[in-house]
């Protein structure tokens, strides 16, 4: 039988893994790949401003398209993370190789089915979306490509899930920077038409993504099928495991809800500001946001790391080691991360100074950093603790927090604050904070009391 085959196989990669792989060790490449993906839509957008401003604006118009639907992508990859964690954890590998084969397979579908109504339907979603006239051309130019080729990020984002929980993050890190350094050299020499290429513009930035997609998609597929699965995982799903799928969407949906409502809450936030508040707050709040992307950063890596972690360990029923690890990793991950924010507010002038000159900017700036440290300590708990609770496959708690919390606190609050109470962009940086905290306190007792210790996915379907 299949299980036959790789027993030997997955007990020596899970006492590799518990016993050579600690958190640092899973969560640095994590870190390198999640700063390099946010660097490939820097460099996209840099090298576009380059040729045309209005041109960099589209990508990023095209891009809330794109955001939106990928959403069904991460149901599929994010509870494939946790089952097949669980289940490598409890040295079930060929259920493990069944997730992972419906993961690819649901992705796969999904992604051709939005790639092939983004490329159909480019303009008209974006006319939806609000783009027109230049705006509205160079995007569709872009969705078209992009979005047309979707299906591989689908795919990929499968893979590198799999690759991943099996503690392989290294594999997925040197995929993600050979993508890079290839979207890079692609997007210089086609949006600029150097050593004699044409002169594509938006369209040398659409070739440029879906190539090194294709790349580094064939890269990782031969990675996946050499190193860790067969090719014959596909045969697992016959009969098609129907309760398999009810416990990706049990687990994925929730998940994927509370990301939705944080994009959706941010949209209202945003609409908020540019309505109510003045142009150098709406600047200000823009570097801002750029500059604290470096510092929670480290947070996303140990909270991807740890959630690896919790699955294996709860997989394997070893929940006080699993509570141990996660109280490690939050702790380390506060220290990282409110370091970082220190020298932050020490330097919050100089930071400023980066992205302009103007005075007004640079002082809004500076008073919202003083803020944005009381704003990291809780989004900090929030990423690690509730990781550490999905890994486990306590989804809803999490969910149900977020939907109150989010549009209670954080919406409201902001229109309290920055508006009623006239705090302008201050008040909105409170009533974030104030969101971030409240939860940070909820999943901290969330992950004390121990109620996540029933929540194992695997030990409920036999």
């Amino acid at each position: 039988m299949y299980l036959d085959i790789f027993k030997v196989q997955t007990t020596i990669i899970w006492v590799k893994f518990m016993k050579k792989l600690g958190l640092f060790s899973l969560a640095w490449p994590i870190f390198v790949e999640t700063a390099l993906f946010m660097l490939l839509g820097f460099v996209d957008v840099f090298v576009l401003s380059r040729y045309d401003d209005l041109a960099a604006s589209s990508v990023n118009t095209a891009n809330q398209a794109v955001s939106i639907v990928t959403i069904v992508f991460t149901v599929i990859s994010g509870a494939s993370a946790v089952l097949i964690s669980q289940y490598l954890g409890a040295n079930k590998r060929e259920n493990a190789s069944r997730i992972a084969a419906i993961s690819m397979v649901f992705n796969l579908v999904a992604g051709i089915v939005i790639s092939v109504a983004l490329a159909l339907f480019s303009k008209e979603i974006l006319v939806f979306i609000g783009a027109k006239d230049t705006i509205l051309d160079f995007a569709s130019e872009y969705l078209s490509i992009v979005g047309g080729f979707l299906f591989l990020q689908a795919v990929l984002a499968s893979m590198s899930v799999i690759v991943r929980n099996h503690g392989l993050t290294q594999i997925s890190m040197y995929v993600t920077v050979g993508m890079n350094i290839m979207n890079t050299v692609l997007d210089v020499v086609l949006v600029l038409g150097l050593f004699g290429a044409p002169k594509m513009g938006v369209m040398g930035v659409a070739v440029a993504t879906t190539f090194s997609r294709i790349i580094g998609t064939i890269v990782l597929a031969i990675v996946l099928f050499k190193k860790i699965e067969s090719v014959k995982i596909f045969k697992l799903l016959k009969p098609f495991p129907w309760i398999d799928v009810k416990n990706i969407f049990k687990i994925g949906v929730p998940s994927a809800l509370e990301s939705f409502l944080y994009n959706l809450s941010q949209l209202v936030i945003t609409s908020m500001v540019l309505y109510y508040l003045t142009n150098e707050e709406l600047i200000a709040r823009t570097y801002v946001q750029n500059i604290t992307m470096i510092f929670y950063i480290f947070a996303v890596a140990i909270g991807q790391a740890s959630q690896i972690i919790t699955g294996h360990l709860v997989g394997a029923g070893e929940m006080d080691e699993a509570y141990r690890r996660g109280v490690r990793a939050y702790k380390f991950s506060l220290l990282i991360t409110l370091s970082a924010c220190t020298v932050g507010v020490i330097l919050r002038k100089p930071l400023m100074d980066i992205f302009t000159d103007d005075k007004n900017v640079i002082l809004l700036g500076a008073g919202i950093l003083l803020i944005d440290w009381f704003l990291e300590l809780g989004r900090t708990t929030n990423i690690v603790v509730i990781a550490c609770l999905r890994g486990a496959g306590d989804v809803y708690f999490p969910t149900i927090c977020a939907i109150f919390s989010m549009w209670l606190v954080s919406v409201l609050g902001a229109y309290i604050f920055a508006v009623v109470l006239d705090m302008g962009i201050f008040g909105l940086w409170v009533a974030l904070a104030l969101d971030e905290i409240l939860r940070g306190v909820l999943m901290v007792w969330r992950f004390k009391s121990g109620k996540w210790r029933t929540k194992a996915v695997v030990k409920t379907q036999e």
